[in-house]
């Protein structure tokens, strides 16, 4: 158990049972709560779950697993009296569930502590953490540890397209989890990388985000601070020498620190960086020694820094370089990250899941260099309760700069936002006309989708933005072009 585990039983009485048989999620479907299901039923746990919408493609998951899923929420669905109730962190004090379970006075406890529980227990966890890149970063470090033979566990936020699922239960002594700093639970407000204890972090670097559970940018460095201040004197520290907030934080850590990046200073260093469309090679510099070349169809050199971060922690955990060079080019990416959706008419249309300005700027950037002939339109929808607040309103139009063209829509669930805090997208396109770009503002999706199919000609490369599902435009648009 960790100190948050601790301190979070200790102040609801949800501690894990011993001898546990059975087990309901609540809101099963979200994408960590779906792979929690999975893993513990591959666990040989029986398990339910139920939520308030049913849909893909966690949904296709839970059914191939043959886990028993109710629509909505009921207090009829734990009326089985399961030995534990997993709680997500986007349900409330008040539903129905909840109530229920508390009435009949069953255990229950969060996603962190059940993973911790039945699927981390007796494997050292491998931790990624960070504003942005974590998602990307852990699956190369699962994909290269997995390729090395070390038949590795995962727990992470996004689909690995080389295992098509974000979850693997292994027979190995790792497991790779993507630490998350959102809320944990309505019993425990704390970031969910708090309940981990690692071998070995790596910290990609700290912003401000999540404007709805953090105050300040003050706030997110002192949540970043608790964590790196307690990581264990016997863990490794992999921290990102290019951002100050992390050499900052990582310099008062007790761990072990390693640093990488481009910075003169860092002990794992890119060099040589050049482009070969598909391909970006690169080569790893370990204090100021040349290790070897890379290659890789990860887009842009943010991703190579990713990657870097996922070499250097394999390497540190006895892989063999060889290896990692075989299988960084194997390395299909994961779904939502750059991902082409299809190519019609000499139209490519991306789907990535960038929101925060730095994300949409590292994203078109990484992109624009393999935008060989025509252009690159950039199609942004603010969706997170940051994007959707004006917090970063005069921010934005700089993330924008290397698109030729620009469509922005209006946010489609701004009605969430108190009016003197909204994000406002008709600003935003008159900054970026402002600026001599080409910027478009549109009311809904479909206006959208009517505009590129009259638009957009051949070489265009259309990079949609969102953490959405946006209307499922990516297919609709295909389907038109």
């Amino acid at each position: 158990m960790t100190r948050m585990d601790a301190a979070a039983g200790e102040a609801s009485g949800n501690i894990v049972p011993p001898d546990v048989e059975s087990v309901h999620l609540i809101a099963v479907c979200g994408t960590g709560m779906g792979a929690l299901a999975c893993l513990l039923k591959a666990s040989g746990l029986r398990v339910t779950g139920s939520d308030r919408n049913i849909y893909p493609p966690m949904s296709h998951f839970l059914a191939a697993e043959g886990i028993p899923i109710h629509k909505g929420f009921d207090p009829a669905h734990l009326h089985h009296r399961p030995d534990l109730v997993v709680v997500g962190n986007a349900v409330s004090r008040d539903n129905p569930e909840v109530v229920e379970l508390h009435r009949l006075g069953l255990a229950f406890c969060s996603m962190p502590q059940a993973l911790n529980a039945f699927v981390a227990r007796g494997k050292k966890a491998l931790l990624v953490a960070g504003t942005h890149g974590k998602t990307t970063t852990a699956a190369i470090l699962a994909w290269l540890l997995q390729t090395a033979g070390m038949d590795i566990s995962f727990f992470i936020g996004g689909i690995l397209e080389n295992f098509q699922s974000n979850h693997r239960l292994g027979r190995g002594n790792y497991i790779v989890i993507e630490g998350d700093e959102y809320d944990t639970a309505y019993f425990d407000k704390g970031p969910k990388f708090l309940h981990y204890q690692p071998l070995l972090t790596i910290l990609t670097g700290v912003e401000f985000d999540h404007a709805d559970i953090f105050t300040d940018f003050t706030h997110v460095q002192r949540t970043f601070n608790t964590f790196v201040q307690g990581l264990r004197a016997d863990s490794t520290l992999i921290s990102c020498a290019d951002d100050p907030v992390v050499r900052r934080l990582s310099a008062a850590s007790p761990a072990r620190c390693e640093s990488y990046g481009n910075s003169a200073t860092a002990l794992w260093r890119l060099d040589g960086i050049r482009i070969e469309p598909p391909w970006s090679f690169f080569s790893v510099l370990h204090n100021g020694r040349r290790l070897g070349e890379f290659k890789t169809l990860l887009k842009g050199v943010h991703n190579l820094g990713n990657a870097l971060a996922a070499i250097a922690a394999a390497l540190d955990l006895g892989a063999p370089l060889p290896a990692l060079q075989s299988a960084l080019p194997a390395f299909t990416g994961v779904k939502r990250r750059q991902e082409i959706r299809g190519v019609r008419n000499g139209i490519t249309v991306f789907d990535d899941f960038a929101h925060h300005p730095t994300a949409v700027k590292k994203t078109i950037q990484g992109v624009r260099r393999f935008v060989e002939k025509g252009r690159l339109i950039a199609v942004f929808e603010p969706r997170t309760n940051t994007s959707m607040r004006a917090v970063f309103q005069s921010v934005y139009p700089s993330a924008f700069a290397d698109a030729d063209l620009i469509l922005i829509r209006e946010p489609p669930l701004l009605e969430k936002i108190p009016p003197q805090e909204r994000f406002s997208s008709p600003r935003l396109v008159d900054d970026l006309t402002a600026m001599g770009k080409n910027a478009v503002y549109f009311e809904n999706t479909e206006a959208i989708i009517d505009y590129l199919s009259q638009n957009a000609v051949c070489g265009d490369a259309v990079l949609i933005m969102s953490n959405g599902g946006f209307d499922d435009i990516h297919e609709r648009l295909l389907k038109r072009l």
